[in-house]
């Protein structure tokens, strides 16, 4: 296979590892098709007012602060005179888009809305609003539209603010939720002189909802335990008293309103949401009007946290629900169809009403829960053969028959909770069957996969082996051995082609389970290289074999185990630190030997620190920026002194620039921080020199001298310029620190070296990327090389993992970007968040390309090497990440 074959199929192959991810564990649960149920009973409200305090925290909500006083007392009021309340339990995602169609929709949202930017709808799906007469709603520009673009008909209204308007920079993000109150208040003032809009606000089965996104936006910009957080809860607390009041005034206290506050997600007490914190995951729920239950008092009640007594509301019932079940709950109150894909469960508690009607709407419920089930089941029926079919036995037809006509017995009977209890239970064996036929190709598809990818790292080894290494001789197979392989492989191709196209697989089947087929053919063509490797590895002492297996081993666990748990990485740091000892080094390098063991104790501390963004610190990362000064000046004496001078007077220009540069990034990290302290905004002339200094940044290394380290200091000067003003904290320090320990370790592999009878040490003051490299001189790869390519994957996944876990939403603080943009934008804060996360990692990948280079090898035999340990990582991380999200309920969607 040729180089640029086997560089395209080696594209291939992760292109599709990576696509099947998202395509066997993350794809839609979505169905459509189903029947839209609805409550054959009359509703007990007319309308429904749904206010969502975007980023609200319930301990926020309910706590009392130190003079036993609420920071909300008008709903304090309702919950404990008027209405029922409790905590509703968001998932992962906890992020706004996913958070409100749980909400709205009924559903867990699906991580294809994430390339959407968690804005646009990835599928269409059915919602509250939908199916409402009529639905207003005030608020985002980054929520509202979904559901009126999902929307049928021309039902659903919208009023934004502009998208300008979420600024985390501004005097007071609250004046998003003041907008919101007054313009609904001028709607209804408006409807008096407009008959067409009067009479449609007087129909039935209108919905009106204020997302109020202040909160979040200060959570954000100055953490929940600040003071304009809990002043915004006050100003959304005085807001929805005034709606409520105007309302029942309007309505002419008909005492047909329905009233529902909630939050779409908490948030972190370091202002960050994403993940599945309780902190984010715990949001307020109260419920208050028309066909309600007023306050229930109980004597006891036991909940695992020890929250009612902080809130002092152990005496009012808490009603807990899922955050699903609010669109059921919408839905019965005003007597809309309940949502096509909701997999909410109705908490009838809350629920003030005949156990006639209770028993209906949960009945509907149950059917419209089974309607996706049978949708679901119907569509795997049909793509799959019908010997091989195997049912969801707890709810075959007959038993849904029988549930069915059980229940609708047990109503006529008038034993309306024998016939709750019932619909709970078909309700929870329907989701148990959706998730059931969700997953019904995972195994099949998940173990096609690994057998390709499994085939594909074989065949790699055995390619590094046959190229790079003088342990195989070449055999030329027979004309006659080869086409028998080949006809071999072909036939079970077709036989695998046969069976799909007779099961109406879809498309991307056929290259999950085709893909191993041509990968093992090639493994298989290279039989004799096996046979050569196999006598190789039998003529080694079999404890050398067994210790060389078990090394290898418990490396590549300690890097899977740091994707989970930071804290390995201080492990194999300290493991790397006493490598010289181990392997005699430091007998001839005693001061390098010194200068990295130190080196490799102070990068190991980062991985035991708080994750980045939870307690920023400026003062470290001005620190950070005056002691890359500090360096950078001693360098640029050390180079003038030496051998190899500047050469000109450009050279010395770039490092004064680059030096002007960090010293104006550290200028505006403390100066932007001062700024919005005082909530005067992000200067522009701080914008400016930020987005000047990242663009430069990849300009300028190019600019520099060409000699081996003074080429690297100028990519670190650049770097760090840029990373100095995407830092909040101690992480401005993780770059100086792992560049430190990049430029040992190039020493360190010279030292290595002399293992071999080579010494470069020499060559390295001296050594110019200028001239091109004689390929001539690179030698073949030795056992130690794989040690080496081993430090560099290591060294990878502590620049990724080493300040903060990049697999957790909530590991970024939206503050990193404060010096360039304060206006909400996710995808130029998220590009912006990754390249902070990019730049140490360019680091890293420089010094491995130096130490390539100067160690005398191709830079394909040591990628190849990276290639077989990152496979090998994905094949066992991605198998931990799978059970783990199992566990959690498949991450989003449970």
């Amino acid at each position: 296979m040729g180089i640029p074959v086997f560089i395209l199929a080696g594209l291939l192959v992760h292109f599709v590892f990576l696509v099947s991810i998202f395509d066997i564990y993350f794809s839609s649960p979505l169905v459509h098709g189903m029947t839209p149920q609805q409550t054959p009973l009359p509703p007990p409200a007319r309308r429904l007012v749904l206010f969502v305090a975007d980023g609200l925290r319930a301990d926020s909500l309910y706590e009392l602060d130190g003079n036993n006083t609420s920071h909300a007392p008008y709903l304090r009021g309702i919950l404990e005179n008027n209405g029922s309340w409790g905590i509703s339990h968001t998932r992962v995602p906890t992020e706004s888009r996913p958070g409100h169609v749980a909400l709205i929709a009924g559903f867990y949202e699906d991580v294809s809305a994430v390339a959407k930017g968690w804005k646009e709808n990835p599928v269409e799906f059915d919602s509250v609003f939908n199916e409402s007469k009529y639905t207003w709603s005030w608020g985002s520009p980054d929520i509202l539209p979904m559901f009126a673009k999902g929307a049928t008909g021309d039902h659903v209204y919208t009023f934004c603010y502009t998208a300008e308007s979420e600024d985390f920079g501004a005097q007071d993000a609250s004046k998003l939720d003041t907008w919101v109150f007054d313009h609904v208040k001028s709607f209804f003032n408006s409807s008096r002189s407009n008959q067409t809009l009067f009479s449609a606000l007087n129909e039935e089965k209108v919905v009106l909802f204020m997302h109020l996104l202040g909160i979040d936006t200060n959570g954000h910009a100055h953490r929940p335990n600040s003071r304009e957080y809990k002043e915004n809860i006050r100003k959304v607390d005085e807001g929805v008293k005034e709606i409520a009041s105007m309302l029942e005034s309007f309505y002419g206290n008909d005492g047909k309103t329905a009233f529902i506050l909630t939050s779409d997600h908490g948030m972190t007490d370091w202002g960050s949401h994403g993940a599945g914190h309780p902190s984010e995951t715990l949001t307020p729920l109260i419920v208050w009007g028309a066909g309600v239950n007023y306050p229930q008092k109980v004597t006891s009640q036991f909940f695992e946290d020890n929250f009612l007594k902080e809130w002092k509301l152990e005496n009012l019932k808490r009603l807990d629900v899922n955050q699903a079940d609010i669109a059921p709950l919408m839905a019965s109150l005003i007597g809309v169809p309940f949502p096509l894909n909701s997999v909410g469960t109705l908490p009838l508690e809350y629920l003030n009403n005949s156990a006639h009607f209770k028993a209906e709407s949960m009945f509907t419920n149950a059917v419209q829960v089974l309607e996706q089930f049978k949708v679901k089941m119907n569509q795997k029926k049909a793509t799959t053969l019908s010997f091989l079919f195997t049912p969801f036995k707890p709810l075959s037809d007959s038993e849904q028959i029988n549930f069915l006509r059980k229940t609708r017995l047990y109503i006529q009977q008038q034993k309306y909770d024998e016939a709750v209890s019932l619909c709970k239970t078909l309700i929870n064996l329907a989701l148990e069957g959706l998730s059931y036929y969700h997953t019904y190709d995972r195994l099949f598809l998940g173990l096609s996969i690994a057998m390709g990818f499994m085939g594909w790292t074989t065949y790699v080894i055995l390619v590094i082996v046959k190229t790079h290494t003088n342990l195989t001789k070449t055999v030329q197979s027979s004309d006659k051995e080869s086409a028998a392989l080949l006809y071999g492989f072909a036939f079970v191709g077709m036989m695998i082609t046969f069976f799909l196209l007779i099961q109406t697989s879809p498309w991307t089947y056929y290259i999950y389970c085709l893909l191993p087929v041509p990968v093992w053919y090639a493994v298989m063509r290279e039989l004799h290289v096996i046979q050569n490797l196999t006598a190789n590895l039998w003529s080694l002492p079999i404890s050398q074999s067994l210790g060389f297996i078990l090394i290898s081993i418990l490396g590549i666990e300690i890097l899977v185990f740091s994707f989970f748990y930071r804290a390995t990485l201080t492990v194999g740091l300290l493991v790397f630190a006493g490598w010289p000892v181990i392997t005699q080094l430091w007998v001839q390098a005693k001061t390098t030997t010194l200068i990295w063991t130190v080196l490799c104790a102070l990068l190991a501390l980062f991985p035991l620190m708080p994750v980045v963004g939870r307690e920023p610190n400026i003062p470290l990362v001005i620190a950070a920026g005056l002691l890359t000064l500090l360096i950078s000046g001693f360098s640029l004496a050390s180079s003038c002194k030496s051998e190899n001078k500047y050469r000109n007077n450009e050279d010395m220009k770039v490092h004064f620039y680059q030096m002007l540069s960090i010293a104006l990034s550290t200028y505006v990290v403390s100066n932007t921080h001062n700024s919005l302290k005082n909530k005067q905004g992000l200067p522009v002339f701080n914008q400016i020199i930020s987005w000047t200094t990242l663009v430069s940044s990849s300009v300028l290394p190019l600019l520099s001298p060409t000699f081996l380290f003074q080429r690297l200091f100028s990519i670190l000067l650049s770097l760090m310029a840029t990373y100095l003003l995407l830092s909040t904290g101690y992480e401005a320090l993780f770059p100086l620190v792992l560049s430190g320990l990049m430029f040992v370790w190039i020493h360190m592999e010279q030292e290595a070296l002399q293992h071999y009878g080579l010494s470069l040490k020499p060559k390295l003051a001296v050594f110019n990327f200028a001239y091109a490299t004689d390929i001539t001189q690179f030698r073949q790869l030795h056992l130690d090389d794989i040690r080496r390519s081993f430090f560099f994957v290591f060294f990878i996944v502590t620049a990724f993992f080493g300040t903060g876990n990049i697999a957790s939403v909530n590991s970024f603080d939206p503050a990193s970007v404060y010096c360039f943009l304060t206006v909400f934008s996710p995808f130029m804060m998220g590009g912006l968040l990754l390249l902070k996360v990019v730049i140490p990692f360019v680091l890293v990948s420089c010094a491995f390309e130096a130490v390539q280079v100067t160690t005398q090898l191709s830079s394909k035999s040591l990628f190849l090497i990276v290639l077989v340990i990152s496979d090998i990582m994905a094949l066992t991380c991605t198998k931990k990440l799978m059970a783990e999200f199992h566990v959690n309920a498949l991450f989003l969607f449970g």
